[in-house]
């Protein structure tokens, strides 16, 4: 039996180890994926408390068993249009690593697909798209089935900069 790593550094070659279990879902009609180990849940669409003066993709917080957890929609972080929530909507509770701590935030994406046991050799590297855009969030893109998937390094998808927004929501 094959043993899975939460994607992550080899010890002692420099290397992102990109093999591993993720979780994929889908907004609009792309495939992603983000490492099984930085999700905590996966919960149902519910009520979004909204909170003045955020960036337009923070929805607002939900309170999770009694714990405030920020919640972006990831569709509108990525710039695509905002389509109505249907009862395949649902929130995907992941673990972020700031410089100091770890943070709990919700994204609300489409719909969740399946967990994937996917291979080194499967993952290609970010194709570079010029200087300009910055690509640090995509992880590598996975050959399944003829299609592709985007995997996403969560802990880069928001900018420190927003975070240290965030961080005043919860």
């Amino acid at each position: 039996m094959t043993e899975f790593v939460e994607t992550g550094y080899r010890a002692g070659t420099g290397t992102i180890n990109k093999t591993g279990k993720y979780l994929t879902f889908s907004l609009d009609e792309e495939e992603y994926g983000i490492g099984i180990l930085k999700v905590k849940e996966i919960i149902g669409m519910m009520p979004i408390t909204s909170v003045p003066r955020t960036p337009k993709f923070v929805k607002g917080v939900i309170n999770l068993r009694g714990k405030v957890i920020p919640v972006m929609d990831l569709r509108l972080k990525f710039n695509m249009g905002e389509i109505p929530y249907t009862d395949r909507t649902c929130i995907i509770v992941v673990e972020i690593e700031l410089e100091t701590s770890t943070v709990l935030i919700g994204i609300v994406v489409d719909a969740v697909s399946e967990v994937l046991n996917i291979q080194e050799n499967e993952i290609e590297d970010t194709p570079a798209f010029g200087t300009a855009l910055d690509t640090a969030y995509i992880l590598g893109l996975a050959k399944i089935n003829a299609g592709v998937k985007i995997l996403l390094n969560i802990d880069k998808v928001l900018s420190a900069e927003e975070m240290d927004g965030l961080g005043g929501v919860s």
